[in-house]
């Protein structure tokens, strides 16, 4: 397998603009870097699954059932759709570092919970692995399945890092969301970040 081919692809998919990376920045951003770290590692951890579904052929069963297909992509728009409410509900009111916004502040438990859920629920990563991991594996291989694996697994890792340290980085401005203002402002591109993700699995 060209390794470095794969691994430079990978990179340059990442760090490009995109609602996954966008979200953890934002996050990031009004909840500080570990919140940021944590929906990041489960972001990341979520490709696991699909890795494990395009290795054991289970994408391109999903793929082909068009009922099982739509059903996902309902469920995943369902679930954005509702952490958008909930960002609305949970965090409209509250300013940061008032006694009802640190009663509200969720554990690094439940952010990656939330990133690994948003993972596994979108179809649109089950389709982009059916399609990516297949262009790097020898058509002459006698192990497709483990060559899946491991390209699954360092697609993780190298995107594991670069989601972190968008995380740190973003989380420096975590400060300036101080101002009423500039922290709804931060909401209100969530919201919007969370409302495109689920437009985008509707119309695969």
């Amino acid at each position: 397998m060209d390794w470095v081919s794969f691994l430079i692809a990978s990179i340059l998919l990442t760090i490009s603009p995109g609602p996954d990376i966008l979200y953890v920045m934002v996050e990031s951003i009004s909840r500080g870097a570990k919140a940021g770290i944590s929906i990041a590692l489960g972001l990341c951890t979520g490709l696991i699954i699909h890795t494990s579904a395009a290795a054991l052929g289970v994408s391109i069963i999903i793929r082909q059932n068009e009922w099982l297909f739509h059903t996902l992509k309902i469920v995943g728009a369902m679930y954005l759709l509702y952490l958008a409410y909930l960002t609305i509900r949970e965090e409209w009111k509250q300013l940061p570092g008032a006694d009802s916004a640190q009663k509200h502040q969720k554990t690094p438990w439940a952010y990656f919970k939330r990133g690994f859920t948003m993972n596994v629920v979108n179809p649109k990563v089950t389709l982009f692995f059916l399609a990516f991991l297949p262009q790097f594996i020898p058509k002459q291989t006698q192990t497709p399945f483990v060559d899946t694996l491991i390209l699954g697994v360092l697609f993780m890792l190298q995107a594991i890092v670069i989601f972190s340290a968008v995380a740190l980085l973003a989380g420096k401005f975590n400060s300036i969301i101080r101002n009423p203002k500039v922290y709804r402002s931060t909401i209100v591109f969530k919201v919007i970040v969370l409302v495109f993700i689920a437009i985008q699995i509707l119309t695969i």
